[in-house]
């Protein structure tokens, strides 16, 4: 070989070997992200992480059955549900703790709950709850003459509503009808989306475990529910279908990047979006609780229960699944 074809050998090597600054340094950071990403916890050791949301959910279903065992009930029906009697009093100047004890003291054998009703930070009365149902007519009205002693309210700053025993199961069964059926219309709308068993049925096998661990929560916090808290447990199926939807048609339906690139790059709006709600959510719980709005209270701290649940179960249940669903069909984890 004479010295110009090993020159000529040499630039051609030199050519071969030799990469733009920028591509480089592009290559550069998605090798060390490969390396950062194969030794985390959440990608080497998923399958392990998910049985977290089977013990929660496990927990949650022998809780809600100790209730049931306890109670009669799966969850603490409300006056709504279980009949009884709410008088509203629009008088200033009422103690609501005082007003309480006194009545409590008066009808030992019953639940009475007192609290303020409040308009713009100002107190404008009581609301006074009892399960005396609308069928112990006698008791009802030595309930209203006890009241009307101890507050000195008139007949025009009160207000009545009673609810009988047969109302309220009728009303909470017609409730409970329109959650099953809720999630019925969302089951069926996801396999037809999606068109196939195992990702449609993770979607829905973690808006029922958000319902379930809230549910059971509430019962631990011996949290009364009414038709506030079906209402935001029926939000709830909402909130959890967006990122279960989402995370399941970034990794089913997008070819770009790796399956675990498209976990995380759903995480990342997920994440985003459960945080702000849950910020949105706390603002609005401190307010209600200062305003004393049991119905916002309520409805706020179940969702707040609900997206801490479907955090857990969206990106360790949800995620988990679909990763070990995309390896069974040979999908590549990580670039070669």
């Amino acid at each position: 070989m004479n010295r110009r074809e090993r020159r000529q050998k040499r630039f051609l090597a030199k050519q071969k070997d030799y990469q733009e600054p920028e591509i480089k340094e592009k290559t550069e950071i998605i090798i060390s992200k490969e390396k950062d990403t194969s030794n985390s916890i959440y990608y080497k050791h998923y399958k392990k992480l998910f049985i977290i949301p089977v013990i929660m959910l496990i927990a949650a279903i022998i809780i809600i059955a100790m209730n049931i065992a306890t109670t009669g009930d799966f969850i603490n029906k409300g006056i709504s549900f279980t009949g009884g009697t709410q008088i509203t009093i629009s008088k200033e100047g009422i103690e609501h703790g005082p007003l309480e004890k006194q009545l409590k003291t008066d009808f030992p054998d019953n639940e009475i709950q007192v609290r303020n009703l409040e308009m713009e930070g100002k107190q404008t009365g009581v609301i006074i709850e009892s399960d005396i149902i609308q069928e112990e007519q006698q008791k009802v009205e030595e309930f209203i003459i006890k009241i009307k002693e101890h507050t000195g309210a008139t007949n025009n700053e009160i207000s009545e509503n009673i609810f009988g025993a047969a109302m309220g199961a009728s009303f909470f069964n017609q409730l409970m009808v329109g959650v099953l059926i809720a999630l019925a219309f969302m089951g069926i709308v996801v396999f037809l989306y999606f068109r196939t068993i195992i990702p449609s049925t993770a979607v829905i096998l973690a808006a029922i475990s958000d319902i379930l661990v809230t549910i059971a929560v509430a019962d631990l916090l011996g949290m009364t529910i009414g038709v506030a808290g079906i209402t935001a447990l029926l939000m709830l199926i909402g909130y959890s279908v967006d990122t279960d939807i989402l995370l399941s048609s970034r990794v089913l339906k997008n070819k770009e990047g790796t399956v675990y690139t498209r976990v995380i790059n759903s995480m990342k709006t997920g994440m985003t979006m459960t945080l702000t709600t849950m910020a949105a959510v706390i603002v609005t719980l401190v307010i209600a609780t200062l305003n004393t709005i049991p119905e916002l209270i309520e409805i706020m701290t179940i969702i707040l229960i609900g997206l801490l649940a479907d955090i857990i179960n969206t990106w360790l249940q949800n995620a988990g699944i679909l990763r070990w669903y995309m390896e069974k069909k040979g999908a590549k984890i990580k670039n070669e």
